[in-house]
């Protein structure tokens, strides 16, 4: 199972999802997988992985890392452990997101970025390989385009902090069923040995 194959199937999950018009307990939003919690979202992609493939995805859950309490958001046994954010440039109610970007870009270890969440996953004990997943929402068409916070991701990780990122696999999902989170990319990164070559980039379509 290589990460191409996961980032398609994290996609599947969240189409299969999203047709169901989820939301979430607790929260007046409209329905849809756009909105939900990232707590939420990984909770229910996992159960949706679960039917999708009951023998490849069976075990799919949050973990511990090894001696630590840290959470990580899922561990695929004997295959892979994920780190999952979320990218919604827009708000529920169509307003820009003024801050979307400091999950994903912040390069200090010890918060809650996709960068800090590589550092952590690189210094683990998993014996498993690592990943860090972003789900992208955007409208469709796009008002706003993702590309330039994730080439900063890895123009970070390759060229500030040394951290090792694979060739950048994505999935295009949709459409979805949220008037502002209408579509998806869900994007993947393997994270490797510092000195690895540059991500390239391949995308496949969902819908």
């Amino acid at each position: 199972m290589e990460i191409q194959d996961v980032v398609q199937d994290i996609g599947r999950a969240i189409y299969r999802l999203d047709a169901t018009h989820p939301i979430e307990k607790g929260r007046s939003f409209q329905p849809g997988a756009g909105p939900l919690t990232e707590r939420e979202l990984v909770a229910r992609i996992c159960r949706e992985l679960v039917k999708m493939s009951d023998r490849e995805y069976r075990d799919a859950a949050p973990c511990r890392y090894p001696g630590s309490r840290k959470i990580c958001d899922v561990r695929i046994p004997t295959r892979w452990v994920l780190e999952v954010k979320i990218a919604r440039p827009f708000g529920d109610n169509g307003k820009p997101a003024e801050h979307w970007c400091d999950n994903l870009l912040y390069p200090y270890p010890g918060n809650s970025s996709v960068l800090a969440d590589g550092m952590k996953l690189a210094q683990s004990r998993f014996s498993e390989r690592r990943g860090l997943l972003v789900v992208g929402y955007t409208h469709n068409p796009p008002l706003l385009s993702l590309e330039p916070a994730l080439r900063s991701v890895e123009a970070i990780a390759a060229h500030v902090i040394g951290l090792g990122l694979g060739p950048r696999r994505q999935a295009h999902v949709g459409p979805l069923v949220h008037p502002v989170h209408a579509s998806a990319v869900v994007t993947g990164w393997e994270v490797l040995a510092s000195g690895d070559p540059s991500p390239r980039s391949i995308s496949d379509v969902i819908s």
